[in-house]
């Protein structure tokens, strides 16, 4: 059986992982809107959009810093709630002596 993503809001950590980066960097991009999370998408759209996701991030060295303020300020919101959402479920980013 096919294995689909748990979405954004619902992934492991608080929504802190690679596949959830994805997501709320396209929410950055305008590539989702911010309701949709991904959740029942299977692999290849997750590819797909992780593929749009890059080509947008290219445009700007990959780097936060480079975006417009626009893009900066919205990155900044949608990265600042997901740290404190995923805080608040017991989230500690601070690395473990196997990671």
């Amino acid at each position: 059986m096919e294995q689909r993503y748990r979405g954004a809001r619902n992934d492991a950590n608080g929504g802190m992982t690679h596949l959830a980066q994805i997501i709320k960097d396209a929410w950055v991009f305008g590539l989702l809107p911010e309701d949709q999370d991904g959740a029942g998408w299977n692999a290849g759209q997750m590819q797909a959009l992780y593929e749009k996701v890059y080509a947008e991030w290219d445009k700007y060295g990959h780097l936060p810093s480079r975006l417009p303020d626009d893009l900066r300020e919205r990155h900044t919101r949608i990265h600042q709630e997901a740290i404190s959402r995923a805080r608040d479920g017991g989230w500690d980013p601070e690395l473990g002596e196997n990671d």
